[in-house]
């Protein structure tokens, strides 16, 4: 689902995401691997945070997303760091025009939004077709434990100056899949407050399932870690978020 209203609290409401985890995870990965890495594509950029940090550390960018709003703040974001990056009002089951990518990213959740392994499928054969031979595909989602112990059947809340919300989360039908109804009261200049509400799906799928589809495109998986540890395999039973990293296959 493509964020709405929510867009432009967006920010507000992650301040404390850990953005600069994120980016310092990638360069560690990048150095790991030992691949020449000039390009990424970063799927499902938000806001553009990371797309921003990384392209000032020198990397040429191309930002994702399948909302308008949120790449209208990205570039806002992108503008006043001075970074350049290319942003591209895309949905990730229809990329198309990016090729020969050294690298492709996505974080803080995005492919918990693709719900069905039909479009996991997809999704990764278009990532696949985006990058060049041996290129990297990096992706976090929540695990498993992360969604049965500390999400679903859970109700969340924050009250600030400007905005406050109320989060419910609700257990789907299958394993790992749930849905988020989210109100938020919003003071505006009147200091009168709206209400608005949205709508999330989202789903996780056993690491197995991740590693069959990823196979099925091309990729093979280089490195597996939970909550930025650059351990490989080494994951916490109580991980919150698992950090998957392939390499696309030269065939």
């Amino acid at each position: 689902m493509a964020y709405q209203q929510m867009a432009y609290y967006y920010d507000l409401l992650m301040q404390d995401a850990p953005y600069n985890q994120w980016t310092i995870f990638t360069e560690q990965m990048i150095r790991r691997s030992g691949k020449m890495v000039k390009s990424i594509v970063d799927l499902g950029c938000g806001t553009g945070k990371i797309t921003t940090r990384l392209a000032r550390a020198g990397y040429r960018m191309i930002g994702v997303d399948n909302s308008s709003d949120m790449l209208s703040i990205a570039e806002q974001h992108a503008s006043s760091e001075n970074a350049k990056v290319q942003w591209l009002h895309q949905d990730l089951l229809r990329l198309k025009g990016i090729k020969d990518q050294d690298m492709a990213i996505s974080y803080c959740d995005v492919l918990n939004y693709i719900t069905t392994e039909d479009e996991l499928r997809i999704v990764f054969k278009n990532v696949a077709g985006a990058l060049k031979p041996g290129g990297l595909f990096m992706f976090d989602v929540h695990s498993l434990y992360h969604v049965e112990n500390n999400l679903v059947h859970q109700i969340f809340a924050e009250v600030c100056d400007t905005v406050s919300y109320i989060w419910f989360c609700r257990e789907g039908d299958v394993q790992g899949d749930m849905y988020h109804d989210l109100t938020f009261f919003v003071e505006h200049d009147d200091h009168q407050y709206v209400r608005f509400d949205e709508w999330h799906h989202q789903r996780t799928f056993p690491f197995e399932v991740y590693e069959r589809l990823l196979h099925d495109a091309g990729f093979e998986i280089y490195h597996l870690s939970g909550d930025f540890s650059r351990e490989h395999n080494q994951i916490d039973e109580q991980a919150e978020r698992i950090f998957i990293t392939a390499i696309k296959r030269s065939e």
